[in-house]
């Protein structure tokens, strides 16, 4: 057994022992492309999409030196018509292309040496059973022997085969170097043919259009935006979920709103597995969101800035959809064009769920939400950092009870980019107030159309967890009065959907006069205990 060369099934037996999902159909779709001229696979997803769990799998099923029947009993794939024609039948290459950066950096080394690294362990560990292929100085024609000698063809199992691409993204040289390693193994007719049973794949970003990773040209591509037959593997559906939840005494609706919200083909709920998991060791929902090198900080991209990108950017925090075409996209994280493609990025790294059948984009969930929220804590970009200042004072205004400021900072907002084209109903006061506070995505959970004792809250934002901030209720007019506004709330009793909350309640009464145009406010505080 060794580490690139055979690795056996140890890593998948330990990924099994607690909460196991079953994905095992994903072997089942493999299967059937071995001996086809479709048996080239890469499947990209957003990082924490469970990409390494999937390549643990395909290892254990398809290696020949261990019997991994017993692990595969319980599952889906065991009961396949291909599941006993290609258990354990194989000789397996698995390669985590992170795990060679890391290695590397961790000795200060050179990542140019990545690809040749590769090619010698890999032949180390031929070399260990057949000493002679140590001495073939082509590395693909050593695999090729291999086969020969054991009578076995090659599966091969690349995790974040694109980590050294994005990794060395300004380097062409060992780019080039690396798409010519890949190029031997998957592109040679004197080799892939006779070595190569099937090949699985995993990165974040797609195979580049322009031609530049022609290496990997013949590969039957599925991402995050056109997933395929894969759609039900990218992540955790919602019966899943909800079975964890059960199993383990946790929340489910708490599960849903922090982890849910993806669309991923026809699954209408895709859960990010990752995070899931981590909820239930740990018995919090949080975000468990990690920076990686996979992906630069939001605020990078956003700072570009392209046609009015920040005031999208806007639209999402405060809950809408914006329109997106991910046709222009180059699959890379240098090559922005436009708007679109930084948006469409932003899709294939997490960011942002897309719906295929709309051509919408939107923010998933509150963990993801809660990313935009440091976003907006440490904005710097002009636009959107200029509605942050306005946002911020307009919310201490409202804690301190200065209906005046209240009042010019939401005319000031109504005169702005972000205030709709037909402002003549109380949606288009509810869209404009939204906006006014926005700032309170960071600190408050909002909820729209809230119902709470004897009616319907128009928006309510609730203090996250361990914040001293008060709680607000805002209730909207229209040609009416904001006295009338606040009267509603009380004789409502909107407050009551507060009654664990132990602090302030902010009580926000707005009016719109489409006469004068103007707006009204009336602020009162109360304590949880008046309520």
């Amino acid at each position: 057994m060794g580490m690139y060369l055979n690795p056996g099934n140890m890593a998948f037996a330990r990924n099994i022992k607690k909460n196991y999902i079953d994905k095992t159909g994903v072997i089942e779709i493999l299967n059937d492309t071995i001996g086809t001229s479709d048996n080239l696979t890469c499947v990209s997803r957003p990082r924490r999409f469970g990409k390494s769990f999937a390549a643990n799998m395909l290892i254990a099923y398809y290696d020949h030196t261990c019997d991994s029947h017993e692990l595969f009993k319980p599952y889906h794939v065991s009961m396949s018509e291909s599941y006993e024609e290609h258990i354990n039948k194989y000789n397996v290459i698995a390669l985590d292309i992170t795990g060679f950066i890391s290695s590397v950096k961790s000795v200060q080394g050179d990542i140019r040496d990545i690809p040749k690294l590769i090619q010698e362990n890999v032949k180390k560990e031929l070399a260990e059973e057949y000493p002679e292929l140590g001495e073939m100085t082509d590395y693909t024609m050593a695999l090729k022997k291999y086969v020969e000698l054991t009578g076995r063809m090659f599966i091969f199992v690349i995790d974040e085969w694109d980590a050294l691409i994005r990794e060395a993204k300004d380097d062409k040289l060992i780019q080039e170097t690396y798409l010519n390693l890949l190029r031997g193994l998957f592109k040679n007719n004197n080799f892939t043919p006779y070595a190569v049973a099937a090949a699985y794949m995993t990165g974040i970003l797609p195979i580049k259009k322009d031609g530049t990773q022609s290496a990997i040209s013949d590969f039957q591509e599925y991402s995050i935006i056109n997933p395929g037959k894969f759609a039900q593997y990218t992540g955790f559906t919602e019966n899943e979920v909800e079975m964890i939840c059960q199993k383990n005494g946790q929340t489910f609706q708490q599960a849903k709103l922090w982890y849910d919200g993806y669309q991923v083909g026809k699954e209408v709920s895709v859960y990010n597995p990752y995070s899931v998991m981590q909820a239930v060791k740990s018995g919090e929902y949080r975000s468990f969101w990690k920076y990686t090198s996979a992906a630069d900080s939001l605020e990078t991209y956003i700072n570009m800035d392209f046609d009015g990108l920040q005031e999208d950017v806007a639209r999402l925090i405060n809950g809408e959809e914006i329109e997106v075409s991910t046709d222009s996209f180059n699959n890379d994280l240098v090559s922005f064009r436009k708007k679109d493609d930084v948006l469409t990025s932003m899709i294939h790294l997490g960011y942002l769920s897309y719906n295929s059948e709309t051509g919408q984009v939107r923010i998933p969930n509150e963990e993801v939400r809660s990313e935009f929220g440091k976003l907006i804590e440490n904005a710097s970009m002009t636009k959107l950092a200029g509605l942050i200042k306005a946002s911020d004072k307009l919310l201490k205004d409202t804690i301190a009870g200065d209906s005046k400021a209240v009042e010019n900072a939401i005319g000031l907002i109504r005169e702005s980019n972000y205030a709709p084209n037909f402002y003549n109903n109380e949606q288009a006061l509810r869209y404009v107030i939204k906006f006014a506070y926005i700032v309170c995505v960071d600190k408050y959970m909002k909820i729209e159309e809230l119902p709470s004792g004897k009616g319907i809250a128009d928006v309510v934002y609730i203090p996250k967890k361990n914040r001293p901030d008060p709680a607000l209720v805002i209730e909207l007019k229209w040609d009416k009065t904001s006295d009338a506004a606040i009267s509603q709330i009380k004789e409502k009793n909107y407050p009551a959907v507060l009654n664990e909350f132990e602090g302030d309640i902010i009580l926000v009464g707005v009016n719109y006069n489409p006469n004068t145009k103007e707006h009204h406010c009336t602020i009162e505080q109360i304590r949880k205990s008046i309520v």
